[in-house]
């Protein structure tokens, strides 16, 4: 919904939050359901007002526990029974500044400022531990903004006894602790309180009349950076970043002006402008983000473009390039298909108002941020969170040459006539095992991210699969997948629950840029191998079908299951007798576990 993307009027969401709410849920989306747990320092109802309306429009369907007023604490550490059947999904624990028991004072010594800033870290550790320990779901915790006055002027924020200087330190804890602790965020409200201006941000009549934390205005504003991060934890980051070229990635039009007539570089303000903004786009590949052109341009004017020598970018930054004169949203749709992804992990990136308002009408699920001026690009890009980094594996650092990879499989795709022998031309070597502690990281990313090869649908947080791993009840699989090509890293997981002489399929994944390799019939021929060493007599599997899951729903009809019943939703359940059962996969190589040192 445009109304509730990054720039957005707060005054118009607040007005019409009702409103919006009732178009979103009318709009007939499938969503994920959640369950959140906030545990707030001030008054919190507002904020689950907009996280809702926001994580709606994420494809989020939030249900919502609230602690009493500042009761964030004797929540965290002495649970109701209302709380723990709650049993959240993730738990915000919503403090400010004005939840910090002791600051300094002029009088203190150094070793009793670093004692009582210890004291005060120690009590929040001790909650993040037991909230840990309960619910074994990911916890976000907002770091602190700086105070709205500075009792010693600017010396407040070097001195050890300034409450700017207390603050920045605690704030420093908070990070070490993130950064060595898997499932644990930090919700910047430093860098967001700023961004908005900490003057009105911290407006004290709002706190004095309605213990507000922050002022009316700014809350949506806040909702709307903890949506991201929750978005991303449970997989609904965008992976694409489709860009137009002219007025986009550099001024002018490179087909009318000539390559030396576009502006781009260090000359101007204006050219300057565009440079920043291909340095950042670049930068975005670092986070495995996809990078793609879609431009009405003739393919040889684009390509000159890319190579204009003050640029950033270049040609072999894109994985696709779609430089013609179709339509963009076709273009777009085509560039979803040729990745195997669905379009609507794409965002498009155009400075045409046109071109935007058609691929918002025409792709569903595409975000089209605005892009009304160049100084403002890198701005609205950023601030959208469209790519908001919550977990990153080794995988996210060779997303892009993984996709480069794919296309020069599907060049050699070409020059075969038997699609077979193709297969056997790429040289395939697969790793299929049980779970390693290296990879379930990935594995947690996959269960989150992949969608259309995915039967039950099912997500897990880091914490759950460490749950898993650790259990005796399941078989569980990965698959990684290498050709002459390169490493396609983690590409499929299977788990199996144990019931005797049956196992439960709870998942079954498979990343769709391996698609039609045969990585699924590997995967199924080591998973009846692991079912027979454990005396598993039946696999039973099960698909729930979705908007986005279509593709699989066959699935256990092509691998040789029988289907034994089916719902008026149309889920279905299918079983496969271990014994007699031969294997399928003729074109991989299948090994376990990689030696590790």
């Amino acid at each position: 919904m445009k109304e509730l993307e990054f720039p957005f009027d707060s005054e118009f969401i607040i007005k019409k939050r009702k409103s919006l709410k009732r178009k979103l849920l009318a709009d007939g989306n499938s969503r994920i359901k959640k369950k959140i747990a906030v545990f707030g320092g001030s008054t919190t109802n507002d904020i689950v007002v907009y996280l809702d309306l926001f994580l709606l429009n994420y494809g989020i369907e939030a249900e919502f526990y609230q602690s009493e007023y500042a009761q964030y604490w004797q929540d965290a550490m002495f649970p109701s029974e209302e709380l723990l059947s709650f049993a959240p999904d993730i738990v915000l624990i919503h403090t400010t500044n004005r939840n910090i028991n002791t600051y300094p004072t002029t009088a203190d010594s150094r070793e009793q400022v670093s004692e009582l800033l210890e004291t005060e870290y120690a009590r929040f550790e001790q909650m993040w531990q037991k909230i840990a320990e309960t619910y074994h779901c990911p916890i976000i915790q907002n770091n602190f903004e700086m105070p709205f006055y500075r009792l010693m002027g600017n010396k407040d924020c070097s001195d050890y006894r300034g409450r700017s200087n207390f603050i920045t330190r605690l704030n420093e804890k908070f990070y070490e602790y993130a950064d060595k602790t898997e499932g644990f965020y930090i919700n910047d409200i430093n860098f967001i309180s700023a961004s908005y201006g900490l003057q009105k941000w911290s407006d004290p009549s709002y706190w004095n009349m309605y213990k507000y934390a922050m002022c009316i205005d700014a809350i949506p504003e806040f909702s709307f950076n903890l949506a991201n991060i929750i978005k991303s934890v449970f997989g609904k980051n965008k992976k694409v970043l489709a860009l137009d070229l002219d007025n986009t990635l550099w001024g002018g039009v490179v087909g009318d002006d000539g390559v030396d007539g576009i502006q781009i570089g260090q000359e101007t303000g204006v050219s300057q402008s565009y440079y920043e903004f291909q340095s950042y786009v670049k930068s975005l590949k670092s986070l495995g983000v996809i990078l793609t052109v879609c431009s009405k341009n003739d393919h040889e004017n684009a390509i000159a473009g890319l190579n204009h020598p003050e640029g950033a970018l270049r040609p072999d930054d894109f994985i696709i390039i779609k430089a013609n004169w179709e339509n963009k949203d076709r273009n777009i749709i085509g560039t979803a298909n040729e990745l195997n992804v669905l379009p609507d992990s794409v965002v498009f990136a155009d400075d045409n108002p046109a071109e935007r308002e058609i691929v918002r009408a025409q792709v569903a699920g595409a975000a089209v941020p605005e892009m009304d001026s160049v100084e403002n690009y890198i701005i609205n890009l950023d601030r959208n969170g469209y790519f908001e980094v919550t977990n990153f594996s080794a995988d996210d650092l060779k997303r892009n040459d993984m996709y480069k990879a794919n296309a020069q499989r599907a060049a050699q795709q070409a020059s075969f006539a038997d699609y077979g022998e193709y297969l056997l031309s790429l040289d395939m070597n697969a790793v299929i095992d049980d779970f390693t502690p290296v990879y379930l990281q990935r594995i947690t990313q996959l269960t989150n991210k992949s969608n259309q090869f995915n039967v039950t649908t099912k997500r897990y947080t880091l914490s759950e699969m460490e749950e898993v791993f650790k259990s005796e009840d399941y078989i569980r699989l990965y698959g990684k997948l290498t050709d002459k090509f390169g490493d396609n890293g983690v590409v499929s997981v299977v788990i199996g629950h144990k019931n005797k002489e049956v196992l439960d399929i709870d998942l079954w994944l498979m990343s769709c840029r391996v698609l039609k390799r045969d990585m699924e019939l590997a995967m199924l021929d080591r998973l009846v191998e692991r079912s027979h060493e454990q005396e598993i007599k039946t696999i039973r599997g099960y698909y729930y079908p979705t908007a986005k899951n279509k593709m699989v729903k066959d699935l256990y009809d092509r691998f040789g299951f029988e289907k034994i019943s089916e719902d008026e939703n149309g889920n279905t359940i299918w079983e496969l007798s271990v014994e007699g059962y031969k294997a399928q996969n003729k074109v991989i190589k299948v090994g376990g576990n990689e030696p590790t040192d």
